[in-house]
């Protein structure tokens, strides 16, 4: 979905970083326009902005160019659908929390009437400066949305909190600016990618997911409004940003160990990892040798447990979404876990189409209904799951004499 964003850019090293920024939010489809603090100016010159923009940048709260009234502080903003000051100087947070409007960027938080948001780039110092923390949570409790810095090595050489996001975090980020969210104050436990079940310490048994869908479906959960945590196995993807809580798991009786100690308080589970359904009985502790025989060792295989089952059984089990990677009778076999697992939503997908590749068609199968949806990217497929799982988790409507 193209959105107008406007781009701030106050004095620091971190400037570098928005370069990056204004390219992955074009290729987004996005329209970007930047507005640079004079500061900023003497660490990125404008003319790189405007050629990766491909429009022109201001820098002066009198600029005539937008508009063409002098009024860029007040036109800017009408248009856009967010603004983001990224890189956010100390100085420059410290002036708007405190409502000072001395220079195009902060006259036009001041004058805006689209979401803002800030992603700090300072000292570690600076950070935990308690006067910085104030205006931080003063911006926050203005509804100022704040993307946390990073820990880390700094420029001026010293290491702690106070870098950028990444320029891909922030672009991965930014779209919940504007995302409507039906899962707001839900907490959703997920697991993702493929697990691996050692033959010895360099072989193992384990598939080919990329573990993409997972993190799919974990991005369109955090912009929905839900606090989310993964445990993940082997992932062939980045994790995405803004996680609650992650932990890389091997085997599964690992995964479901780590599943089971964050279990507690979460609204929604969603198993979307490939899980090995046997793992080795006889798994050696050292490198299996060929012995000159020429035949292949024993595997003994034991079965694994069923994490999805076994959370749905508890006695105080949270909503549960269930995946069916079938290659044949795909519905049939979809259908018939979801009964088994005794489980409200199960997503069936065709392993030729899912199983490593970026794109997914998948059937979503509850006890009201079936939805077939065809074939796309796996963003798509998780946007749909997400409306799916709100509806069915919505609180019921108060009847007439509740409501009385």
């Amino acid at each position: 979905m193209k959105k107008n964003i406007l781009l701030g850019i106050s004095g620091g090293i971190a400037a570098y970083k928005s370069c990056e920024l204004v390219r992955l939010l074009k290729k987004q489809g996005h329209d970007v326009h930047v507005v640079m603090s004079r500061a900023a100016a003497e660490f990125i010159g404008p003319l790189t902005f405007q050629a990766l923009s491909g429009n022109p940048v201001y820098t002066d709260t009198h600029d005539g160019g937008f508009g063409g009234n002098g009024m860029a502080h007040i036109n800017l903003t009408r248009q856009a659908d967010v603004f983001l000051i990224a890189p956010a100087s100390a100085n420059t947070l410290a002036k708007i929390a405190c409502g000072i409007a001395d220079n195009l960027l902060t006259t036009l938080a001041a004058a805006r009437k689209c979401p803002l948001a800030v992603a700090p780039a300072m000292n570690v110092e600076m950070w935990h400066n308690p006067a910085n923390l104030r205006h931080i949570a003063r911006l926050q409790a203005d509804g100022i949305t704040v993307f946390q810095p990073a820990e880390g090595e700094q420029a001026c050489g010293e290491s702690g909190t106070g870098r950028m996001p990444e320029a891909a975090e922030l672009a991965d980020l930014l779209p919940d600016l504007w995302h409507a969210k039906p899962l707001a104050e839900k907490k959703v436990l997920m697991t993702a990618g493929a697990t691996f079940e050692a033959i010895d310490p360099v072989r193992g048994i384990t598939n080919l997911s990329s573990g993409q869908m997972g993190a799919a479906l974990a991005r369109a959960c955090r912009a929905a409004g839900a606090e989310v945590s993964l445990i993940h196995g082997q992932m062939q993807t980045a994790l995405p940003a803004g996680l609650a809580y992650s932990e890389q798991t091997q085997g599964a009786r690992e995964m479901l160990d780590a599943v089971l100690r964050r279990l507690n308080g979460q609204d929604i589970f969603i198993s979307v990892a490939a899980v090995a359904d046997y793992h080795v009985k006889n798994r050696s502790r050292h490198k299996i040798k060929k012995d000159g025989s020429g035949a292949p060792p024993v595997i003994e295989l034991a079965q694994n447990p069923d994490i999805l089952a076994t959370v749905a059984a508890l006695p105080d089990a949270p909503f549960c979404v269930g995946f069916a990677a079938e290659s044949e009778n795909i519905v049939e076999h979809g259908r018939a876990k979801r009964l088994k697992k005794g489980i409200p939503l199960l997503v069936a997908n065709d392993v030729s189409v899912a199983m490593g590749k970026p794109d997914n068609q998948i059937t979503l199968i509850d006890a009201e209904r079936e939805t077939a949806l065809p074939a796309g990217s796996k963003a798509a497929a998780a946007e749909a799951i997400v409306a799916r799982i709100a509806e069915l988790t919505a609180a019921p409507p108060a009847s007439e004499t509740e409501a009385v």
